[in-house]
């Protein structure tokens, strides 16, 4: 599972193949103990959580970078590598 994103200890992962579960596209955000799945297409939580704070800055990240998201998730649901994105700054 790649990490495509690391901002405020942060960890954002895309797993190849995971759209079974949730068919939704979406991202796993990691904080600590803490673990969230959450649509790119409206930021909605999937499953998990992340502590309030936490969960608006990965949703804000989400908003800005969608389209990205959006071709890295066509890629790793084809078992293809996904691209880094930039972080929240």
């Amino acid at each position: 599972m790649p990490t495509i994103s690391m901002f405020y200890g942060i960890l954002i992962l895309m797993y190849f193949y995971d759209h079974k579960k949730h068919s939704a596209p979406h991202i796993h955000a990691e904080y600590g103990e803490y673990e969230a799945t959450i649509a790119i297409e409206d930021g909605s939580v999937l499953a998990g959580s992340l502590p309030p704070a936490k969960m608006k800055l990965v949703q804000a990240w989400i908003e800005i970078h969608r389209e990205d998201l959006m071709a890295d998730w066509t890629l790793a649901v084809s078992g293809e590598p996904v691209f880094k994105i930039d972080p929240l700054r």
